[in-house]
C-alpha cells in the first residue's frame, strides 16, 4: 500500500451514547402521582429498548457516577434515523421532563484491515464462515456485554507538526496499532470493548466504550497503553463517563437513592449455579476453581475425537489468558461434551463465542460454579424440579409449557383471541428473531375448528423455551386453553401431540381418522376436550392438543388398544414420527 492510503474500513450498527442529567429539584417537589407516571413510562421504555438483540441491535442503560451525568443510555441500531427515532421515543415519556441532556456522541461500528489477515478480508479472500469474518463481524454487530461497569470515552490522533498520526508510512501505522493490540488482548475475558468510528459524525473521531466486572482492570489496561507509543505521542482523549449497568425495572430504585442494581439477579444466578454444576458433575469434572469462577458445558452431536482437535486449538488460545482455568472434551453415554473453566463471567461470555463455533454444537449450560449446585439431586429430581419452577413463572400468563419425557423438543404453547391475522403478523415478526439461534426449531400460529388459535413454539433446550416465553408472554389476547376450567385449572393435564405431518395425499383421510378418535374420547372419563390444529401456512403440519382431569386419566387412553391402532395407522399417512410432550 502507498505511505499516505487509509486502511480499508466496514462499517456495522451506529451508536448513540445519550447522557442525562436528572433535574433533583423538580424531582423531589413533584407530586407522587407524577413521579409514578414518570417511573412507569421510564420503565416502559427502557424495558422496549433494551434487551432487543437480533438483527435490530440493543441498547442498555447505566447510572452515571460522578457530576457529569446520571444517566447513559447506548443504543446500536442498524440505521441513524432509528437512533433518531429512540431520542424522539425517550422525550416523549414524563421522564424526560425531569432530565436535561449533559452530553451525546454518535458513531458507527468500525472495522478496519491494517493487518494482512484483516486486509485479506477486505479484498475479499476470505470465506464469510471463517474464523475471521466471524470475528470481524461481531464487532461491527457487537452484543452489548453483561458486564456491571461501563467506561466511555471519545478520542482522536494526534496531527501535531511533530506527531501526525496521518502523516506517517501505512507499514508504521499498522505496527503501532499490532502492538496496541497486543495489549488489549492481554486483558481479554476481564475487558471486553466496542470501538466506534466519528469521524464527520461527531467532535472526535473514535468512540470507545470498554466493560469490565471490576472497574481496576479497565484502568490498568488504559494505564498500560498510555505507555504505548500510539497513545503517548499520537493520541488524544476526551470526557470519561463511568457507570453501573442496571436493569430497567431498578429505575424506581436509582431515583430512590438505592443501590442499583438491586438484589432481584439472586435467584436468577442461583439457577444457573445449580444448573451448570449438576452439568460438571454428571461428567465427572472436579476442578479446583476459585470463588466466583464461571463454568460452561456444551454438548456436541460430532465425533469426540473431531471435537478434541478442534478444542486443542482454541486452548492453546485460551492459556493465554491468566483467567483460563481448563477447557477439556468429554465423551459419555449422550454422546460429547466440552467444558471450560474460567475465574470470570466475562472471560467465560468470550469464550462461549468460541466454543459455541465447534462442530456439531446443540446446547451450552454456563454459569457460575460457586456452591454446591444441588449436586446430590438426581437426574428426575432436577427435571422435576426445573418443570415445576417453569411452570409456576408461566401459569399466570396462561402459557403452557411442555416438559418432555425422553423426547429432544420443549415446547411452548399459547391460546389468543385476538384476530388471527394480527396474532400472524405479530408472530412472524418473532419467529424472525428467534431464528436467529440454533435451538430454535419453529415459531407458528395454528387454527381449529370451534377454538381460538394457537402458538406453538419448539425449541431444543429448555433455557432457550424458557427465554422465548418472555417474549411469547406480550403476544395480544392470550387466553386459557379450551377445555380448562378456572376453578381446578391447577390440576388440569394437557398433553401435545406433535409434528403430525401428513403426507398430502391422506390430508381428508387423517382429518376423518381424528373425528373417529374424538368420539372414543368424549366416552372416556376424565376427558376434557381434544382440538386438532392446524398450522395457518401449512395444512399438512398439525399438532393435537387434549386437557385431562388427570395424568391417570391421560395415560388411560396412550395405554388403549384404539390409541395402539390409530399410531399404527398413522405409520402409513404421516411424513414424520409424531413425538408426544407431556404438559406440566
Amino acid at each position: 500500500m502507498d505511505r499516505r492510503d487509509p486502511p480499508p474500513t466496514e462499517e456495522g450498527w451506529y451508536v448513540l451514547h445519550d447522557l442525562r442529567t436528572i433535574d433533583w429539584d423538580a424531582w423531589r417537589e413533584a407530586s407522587a402521582r407524577k413521579q409514578e407516571r414518570a417511573v412507569d413510562e421510564g420503565v416502559e421504555y427502557l424495558e422496549g429498548v433494551t434487551g432487543v438483540d437480533g438483527d435490530d441491535g440493543d441498547s442498555a442503560v447505566f447510572s452515571v457516577v460522578g457530576h457529569k451525568a446520571d444517566l447513559m443510555l447506548v443504543h446500536l441500531r442498524p440505521t441513524l434515523d432509528d437512533l433518531n427515532a429512540l431520542e424522539r421515543r425517550f422525550e416523549g415519556t414524563a421522564l424526560a421532563e425531569f432530565t436535561e441532556r449533559a452530553s451525546s456522541y454518535v458513531s458507527v461500528t468500525e472495522a478496519s484491515g491494517y493487518t494482512e489477515r484483516a486486509r485479506d478480508y477486505f479484498d475479499g479472500e476470505v470465506d464469510e464462515d471463517s474464523g475471521l469474518a466471524q470475528y470481524i463481524q461481531a464487532r461491527l454487530h457487537p452484543d452489548l456485554p453483561d458486564a456491571g461497569y461501563v467506561s466511555f470515552y471519545p478520542m482522536s490522533k494526534r496531527r501535531d507538526p511533530e506527531y501526525n498520526w496521518y502523516d506517517l508510512p501505512f507499514d508504521e501505522r499498522a505496527e503501532h496499532m499490532e502492538r496496541h493490540g497486543d495489549i488489549g488482548r492481554e486483558y481479554a475475558g476481564k475487558v471486553s470493548q466496542i470501538i466506534s468510528g466519528s469521524v464527520g459524525l461527531d467532535d472526535w473521531e473514535w468512540g470507545v466504550t470498554l466493560f469490565g466486572d471490576d472497574l481496576t482492570d479497565v484502568k490498568d489496561l488504559l494505564y498500560e497503553m498510555r505507555f504505548d507509543p500510539s497513545s503517548s505521542k499520537f493520541a488524544e482523549f476526551g470526557q470519561f463517563y463511568v457507570g453501573r449497568r442496571f436493569p430497567p425495572g431498578d429505575l424506581d430504585a436509582l431515583l430512590a437513592g438505592e443501590q442499583v442494581p438491586t438484589d432481584e439477579g439472586d435467584d436468577a444466578d442461583a439457577a444457573g449455579d445449580s444448573a451448570v454444576t449438576a452439568a460438571l458433575d454428571a461428567l465427572g469434572v472436579d476442578a479446583d476453581a476459585p470463588d466466583g469462577a464461571h463454568g460452561l458445558v456444551l454438548r456436541s452431536d460430532a465425533d469426540a475425537e473431531a471435537v478434541r482437535e478442534e478444542v486443542d486449538g482454541l486452548r492453546g488460545n485460551f492459556e493465554h489468558y491468566d483467567t483460563h482455568i481448563l477447557t477439556e472434551v468429554h465423551a459419555d453415554d449422550d454422546g460429547t461434551a466440552v467444558v471450560s473453566l474460567w475465574e470470570t463471567e466475562s472471560a467465560a461470555d468470550t469464550a462461549q463465542g468460541f466454543l459455541e463455533e465447534l462442530p456439531g454444537v446443540t446446547d451450552t449450560t454456563a454459569g457460575p460454579l460457586a456452591g454446591d449446585g444441588g449436586a446430590d439431586a438426581t437426574d428426575d429430581e432436577d427435571d422435576e424440579g426445573d418443570a415445576e419452577s417453569i411452570r409456576e413463572e408461566l401459569a399466570d400468563l396462561d402459557i403452557y409449557a411442555g416438559k418432555p419425557h425422553g423426547e429432544d423438543v420443549y415446547a411452548l404453547t399459547l391460546y389468543s383471541e385476538a384476530d388471527p391475522e394480527e396474532l400472524q403478523t405479530e408472530v412472524d415478526d418473532l419467529s424472525d428473531g428467534f431464528d436467529r439461534y440454533d435451538t430454535h426449531i419453529k415459531t407458528a400460529v395454528y387454527k381449529a375448528e370451534g377454538a381460538d388459535p394457537a402458538v406453538v413454539s419448539l425449541w431444543e433446550t429448555e433455557s432457550a423455551a424458557d427465554t422465548a416465553s418472555d417474549f411469547l408472554a406480550d403476544l395480544p389476547g392470550i387466553v386459557r386453553q379450551a377445555g380448562d376450567r378456572a376453578d381446578d385449572d391447577d390440576t388440569a393435564f394437557g398433553t401435545m401431540g406433535m409434528f403430525y405431518t401428513v403426507k398430502p395425499d391422506y390430508r381428508e383421510e387423517f382429518g376423518d381418522q381424528f373425528e373417529t378418535v374424538g368420539e372414543l374420547l368424549a366416552d372416556m372419563d376424565g376427558h376434557r376436550e381434544t382440538n386438532l390444529y392446524e398450522n395457518r401456512e401449512d395444512e399438512n403440519d398439525m399438532f393435537i392438543a387434549s386437557r385431562w382431569d388427570s395424568k391417570e386419566d391421560a395415560m388411560a387412553f396412550f395405554r388403549s388398544d384404539a390409541f395402539g391402532d390409530t399410531v399404527e395407522w398413522g405409520r402409513d399417512v404421516l411424513a414424520d414420527r409424531p413425538r408426544h410432550v407431556f404438559l406440566a
